[in-house]
């Protein structure tokens, strides 16, 4: 989906000459800073002079068909004369370039005709402008601004944001536009641990949104309402979750309402648990675990600091009620660290890697008694961590785990593993 098309960006910051010649590294950022809702790309001083032209629509266009709305130059006085004769070119043919005059060559080459050259050129494009009382020159089709924030500039010249969203105090969003042809695609991903219902604005017009999920493959409608040159579609979205908003059909109504899904819950999986570990990991072969919690409270250490596989099992009376047409079945299984493979009467349902982890599991799933079992992976920080501190003939792996702290790459908490829960079956219907 991030192959397809081309990027869509409103900005083009054109990179120093100087050296480094690099985009912006170790959270220096960029400036002028981008305003929210809008994105952007980095060009050299070798694509200005021997790619880049200007549309009748003042677009700064690439070969490839890849376009900017807008050029950021570099916030430096320097700047060679060839490439104020692009720019000059660039304005003149309808461009909106923004930042300060240059005042000289950052080159020594043909010095001094080449300070005078810039001099020359910059009084042209940038004329009685100083960046504070005067800030706005019109130059040919084009216009040259300086001192002006972006947010601003963006504005003025009617250019609408390509994503926002209400941002409350815990939203924190991230998402990428690409253009297809005449398709949208948006990539959109909560960033946070807690699920998020919010209203999203796609810089979208005259057409319907779809959802598609990558971690299942599935498509399916989203609401959508116009609002000028913008589309609103209300996201609900897991913590972590990553979807992809698509445009690519006319809208034939001007907005669509989806109805939620009706959740019920059927049966909270209270009670023990038999778990089963793998030999000559440290933990014994077989527990009853009589409530659900994490192996690093369990007082045997063995368990506590387990790193590895192990296997849930239990059984599951389902009620012959909860068979319906049109209805869903979902094990839901709560808080898991890290992985979970589940299986139901012996039928893998799903591999779990990711919040929220639920697993359709109507096809496997039968009234009466069933056989339910689920393996749980964590990582080998546990393992290590009890090593540390074990005997040498006590010890699972060969040698024992770093010492603690930063610098030793671990820290002093274990983190939690195995199956948490609460786990639940719940039924899902489409109203």
């Amino acid at each position: 989906m991030l192959q397809q098309g081309l990027f869509v960006a409103d900005l083009a910051f054109l990179l120093n000459e100087g050296a480094p010649s690099t985009m912006p590294i170790w959270g220096s950022g960029l400036t002028p800073p981008p305003p929210d809702g809008y994105d952007y790309d980095y060009i050299n001083a070798d694509v200005l002079l021997q790619r880049i032209s200007v549309g009748e629509d003042g677009r700064l266009t690439l070969p490839d068909g890849m376009s900017y709305r807008i050029l950021v130059l570099p916030q430096i006085d320097r700047m060679r004369p060839e490439l104020l004769r692009k720019l000059r070119a660039l304005v003149s043919g309808g461009a909106t370039v923004v930042g300060p005059k240059p005042l000289q060559s950052p080159s020594l080459t043909a010095y001094p005709e080449a300070d005078a050259a810039v001099h020359a050129l910059a009084a042209e494009l940038w004329g009685d402008l100083d960046g504070v009382s005067r800030t706005t020159r019109r130059y040919g089709k084009g216009t040259v601004i300086w001192g002006l924030p972006l947010d601003q500039i963006l504005a003025s010249a009617g250019i609408e944001k390509d994503f926002e969203w209400e941002r409350g105090l815990d939203a924190d969003l991230a998402w990428h536009h690409r253009r297809s042809g005449d398709i949208d695609i948006y990539y959109v991903a909560n960033l946070t641990d807690r699920a998020q219902a919010l209203d999203a604005r796609f810089r979208v017009r005259g057409k319907e949104a779809e959802l598609w999920h990558p971690d299942t493959g599935e498509i399916e409608p989203a609401g959508y309402a116009s609002a000028g040159d913008q589309t609103i579609v209300p996201l609900r979205m897991d913590e972590r979750e990553l979807a992809f908003v698509v445009f690519r059909k006319t809208a034939a109504a001007p907005s669509r309402i989806i109805t939620p899904e009706n959740v019920a819950r059927l049966d909270g999986l209270t009670g023990p648990w038999e778990v089963s570990f793998p030999p000559d990991l440290g933990a014994p072969a077989r527990l009853r675990f009589p409530e659900l919690r994490s192996w690093t409270e369990n007082t045997d250490e063995g368990v506590k600091y387990f790193s590895g596989t192990a296997a849930y099992t239990r059984a599951i009376e389902a009620a012959g009620t909860w068979f319906t047409p049109g209805a869903e079945l979902i094990l839901d299984l709560g808080n898991v660290r890290d992985l979970a493979e589940v299986s139901v009467n012996g039928q893998p349902v799903g591999l779990l890697w990711k919040p929220p982890y639920q697993v359709n599991v109507t096809r496997a799933l039968r009234p009466g008694k069933n056989s339910l079992e689920v393996k749980v992976t964590n990582q080998w920080t546990n393992r290590l961590a009890g090593d540390r501190t074990a005997p040498p003939e006590r010890r699972v792996l060969s040698a024992g785990g770093p010492a603690p702290g930063p610098m030793g790459g671990m820290s002093q908490a274990l983190p939690p593993s195995g199956l948490i829960g609460p786990v639940t079956l719940i039924s899902k219907r489409r109203n």
